[in-house]
């Protein structure tokens, strides 16, 4: 198997930028698998249930595009192992996190499971993942959605780009 990917990071705890850039790291160790490019940084106002709270930490945000020669089963299993070493606790749903990785594609094809949706299934409607996925592959499209470009526009949002040293 040789599949492409795509992956979103974000971290709003600790020290977000050296979180994402050590996780993207760890991503390219992963047996089977190789980061291909990486977005720049964003920073969006954490998104909770019922809206985005200014009172939480800001999220900076990125997406990388790898090839796995691992399924996506293993490859969620190895990102979750890295989002624990980077003290990621699952104890609040859409709570505070040093570390968030998803998989928001996987070989252009559907899988919904239990514990495991692709595309991810509100990717389409967050700025936060169109703005640095078009950064890095501008022709690319969710099927069934549309071209990231248009999804991007319809969501209004504009986010902010961070200030950073590229990723890779």
């Amino acid at each position: 198997m040789d599949a492409p990917a795509v992956l979103a990071l974000g971290s709003n705890l600790g020290d977000r930028e050296a979180t994402i850039r050590g996780a993207i790291r760890q991503i390219d160790a992963l047996p089977g698998v190789r980061v291909l490019r990486a977005s720049g940084l964003i920073e969006t106002p954490a998104l909770k249930p019922h809206g985005v709270d200014s009172s939480a930490p800001s999220y900076l945000n990125a997406v990388i595009a790898v090839r796995c020669a691992i399924g996506p089963r293993e490859l969620l299993r190895g990102l979750q192992g890295i989002e624990a070493e980077f003290g990621r606790l699952r104890d609040v749903r859409w709570g505070d996190r040093t570390l968030d990785l998803d998989i928001v594609q996987f070989a252009g094809g559907p899988i919904d499971e239990p514990d495991l949706s692709v595309p991810h299934p509100r990717a389409w409607e967050r700025a936060f993942v169109l703005a640095p996925w078009l950064e890095i592959e501008p022709d690319a499209a969710l099927p069934g959605r549309g071209t990231i470009a248009d999804l991007l526009a319809a969501t209004g949002d504009h986010p902010t780009v961070y200030p950073a040293e590229p990723l890779s």
